[in-house]
C-alpha cells in the first residue's frame, strides 16, 4: 500500500508541469510606431523631460493647487472604491490560491460500547447475564478530496486571479492619475471663470459710465434715444454675463468639492488666471508610441488579456481526468492512556479518479466561451492602445498651435483695447460717431474674453498632455510597489 501511494505521488509530481494555456504574445501593430509629427504637431524639444517620470508635485507649480490635489487623493470616494476593489481582488486570489494546497484537518473520537450476553442456555438480560464495556479512542489528522493538479487547471485559475489583482491595481493607478488631472482642470476652470468675472465687472463699469453719459446727452438734447438704447444694450449684456459667471463660479466650486471629497478652503481657491506659470511647460522629445504601453489603463487591459489566456488553459484541463486524494494518519487504542503508545499507529489513503463521460457539451461550451473571451480581451487591449494614441495625438495637435493662438489673441486684445480708447477719444472730440465707439467697446470686451478662454485652453492642454503621456506614473508606482504581488 505504501509503495502504491509513493508511486502515485511521484507520478503526479512528474505531471505537475502540464499547462494547456496558450503561449502569451502581446498584440502588436494596433498603432503606428511613433506619435504624430510635423504639420500642426509641435517639434520635439531637445531639453524636454520624460513626463511619465515627473511626479505631479513637480509638475504643478502653484502651491494652492498642490494642496487641493493632496486633499483630493486622500478624500475622493471613487479612489476609495478603487482601493476596495484591489482588496477584493487580493482576497479572491487568496481563496483561489488555497486550492493549490491540501486542507489538513485534525480530529478525535471516543466510542463507548456496552455488550450484554445472557447465561448459557438462556437468552435475554436476566440473572446470570454477563456485561462487558468496550472503549475505543482515536486521534486522526488528514486531508480530504485534495485535487492533484496534474493538468494545470487550478494553477491556471490561480494565474487568472492573480492577473485580476494586477488589473485592479492598474485601475487604481489610472483612477489616481485621472483624478489628479480632473482636479487640476476643475481648479483651472474656476480660475478662468473668476478671471472672466473680474473682466466683466470692470467692463460693466465702463459701460455704465457710457450709459450715464448718453442719458445725460439725451436729456439736454445733444444725443438721441437710439444712442441711449445702444449703450444700454452693452450695459445689460455685461450685467447678464456677470450673473452667468457668478453662477458658473459656484458650479465650479461644487464640482471641485466633489472631486476633492470635501469643501476646499477659500485660501486654496484661485483668484484668476494669473500671468505666473501654474504647471511645467515641457514637451516630450522624440516620443515613441511604446510610452503608451506604460499607461495604467493599457496595462490593466493587458493583465485582463493574460487572465483570459489562463482561463483557456483551465477550460482545456477540464477535459482530462480529475484525480483526488483522501488520506489520514492517526492512532487507535482501547485505552485513553495507550492512545499514543507504540503499536497504535494507523493510516488510510484512498485516491479517486473522475472523468465525465457525457456532460451535454458543458466542457466544450466552457472552452469556446474562454476562447471568445480571450478574443474580446485582445480587441479591448488594442482599443485601449488606440484610445491612448488618440488622446496623446489630440493633445499634441492642440499643443502644436496653442502658442500661435495665445500670441494672436494677446495681440488682438491689446489692439482692441487701444482701438476702444482711441474711438472713445475721437467720439468725444466729435470725429467719430457714437456707434463706432460702442462697437469698439464691444470688440475689446469680446477680445478680452476670448483671450482668457484661450489661456484656459493652454493650461488645460498641458494637464491633458501630462495625463495622456502617463504623467504621475512614477508617483503611483512608488506608492504601490510594496503591495505588488510576485508574478506567477
Amino acid at each position: 500500500m505504501k509503495k502504491s501511494l509513493i508511486a502515485l505521488i511521484a507520478g503526479t509530481t512528474m505531471l505537475a508541469g502540464c499547462n494547456f494555456a496558450p503561449r502569451y504574445e502581446r498584440p502588436v501593430g494596433a498603432v503606428p510606431v511613433t506619435l504624430p509629427q510635423g504639420g500642426v504637431y509641435p517639434a520635439a524639444a531637445t531639453d524636454a523631460v520624460d513626463v511619465s517620470r515627473v511626479g505631479w508635485r513637480d509638475f504643478f507649480l502653484d502651491p494652492r493647487l498642490r494642496q487641493v490635489i493632496e486633499t483630493g487623493l486622500a478624500n475622493n470616494r471613487d479612489l476609495r472604491v478603487a482601493a476596495a476593489n484591489v482588496l477584493q481582488a487580493r482576497s479572491q486570489l487568496k481563496v483561489q490560491r488555497s486550492q493549490l494546497f491540501p486542507t489538513v484537518n485534525a480530529g478525535g473520537t471516543a466510542t463507548y460500547t456496552n455488550n450484554i450476553m445472557g447465561a448459557a442456555g438462556g437468552g435475554g438480560a436476566g440473572a446470570g447475564s454477563v456485561s462487558s464495556d468496550i472503549e475505543i479512542y482515536q486521534a486522526t489528522a488528514g486531508i480530504s478530496a485534495f485535487e492533484l493538479d496534474l493538468f494545470g487547471r487550478i494553477r491556471n485559475l490561480t494565474r487568472a486571479a492573480q492577473e485580476q489583482v494586477f488589473a485592479s491595481e492598474e485601475a487604481q493607478r489610472s483612477a489616481r492619475i485621472s483624478l489628479i488631472a480632473e482636479i487640476a482642470t476643475a481648479w483651472l476652470t474656476l480660475a478662468s471663470d473668476n478671471e472672466q468675472l473680474r473682466l466683466s465687472r470692470e467692463t460693466l463699469k465702463t459701460f455704465e459710465d457710457t450709459l450715464r453719459l448718453t442719458r445725460e446727452q439725451f436729456r439736454i438734447g445733444v444725443g438721441s434715444e437710439l444712442e441711449v438704447r445702444q449703450a444700454d444694450t452693452n450695459y445689460q449684456n455685461a450685467v447678464n454675463d456677470i450673473a452667468t459667471l457668478e453662477a458658473s463660479v459656484a458650479l465650479d466650486q461644487n464640482a471641485l468639492n466633489l472631486l476633492v471629497g470635501t469643501t476646499v478652503p477659500q485660501d486654496q481657491l484661485p483668484g484668476g488666471l494669473t500671468g505666473e506659470a501654474m504647471t511645467r511647460d515641457a514637451l516630450p522629445s522624440d516620443v515613441s508610441s511604446d510610452v503608451l504601453l506604460r499607461r495604467p489603463d493599457v496595462l490593466r487591459a493587458e493583465h485582463l488579456l493574460i487572465a483570459e489566456n489562463a482561463n483557456i488553459g483551465a477550460a482545456r484541463a477540464a477535459f482530462f481526468p480529475t484525480i483526488s486524494l483522501t488520506g489520514t494518519v492517526g492512532t487507535l487504542s482501547t485505552a485513553l492512556s495507550g492512545l499514543f503508545k507504540s503499536g497504535s499507529y494507523t493510516y488510510s489513503a484512498s485516491p479517486g479518479l473522475s472523468l465525465p463521460l457525457f456532460d451535454g457539451g458543458q466542457r466544450s461550451g466552457n472552452l469556446a466561451y474562454a476562447k471568445a473571451s480571450q478574443q474580446a480581451a485582445v480587441a479591448t487591449y488594442e482599443k485601449a492602445i488606440q484610445t491612448a494614441f488618440r488622446e496623446v495625438a489630440d493633445a499634441l495637435a492642440q499643443r502644436g498651435k496653442i502658442g500661435e493662438r495665445i500670441a494672436a489673441q494677446s495681440n488682438r486684445a491689446e489692439s482692441a483695447r487701444v482701438a476702444a480708447r482711441l474711438s472713445d477719444a475721437r467720439f468725444k472730440a466729435g470725429v467719430d460717431s457714437f456707434l463706432t465707439s460702442l462697437d469698439a467697446q464691444r470688440t475689446a470686451y469680446a477680445a478680452e474674453q476670448q483671450f482668457v478662454t484661450t489661456r484656459l485652453v493652454q493650461a488645460s492642454n498641458l494637464v491633458e498632455l501630462y495625463r495622456s503621456l502617463g504623467g504621475g506614473l512614477a508617483d503611483e508606482q512608488a506608492s504601490s510597489a510594496a503591495g505588488e504581488l510576485p508574478a506567477n
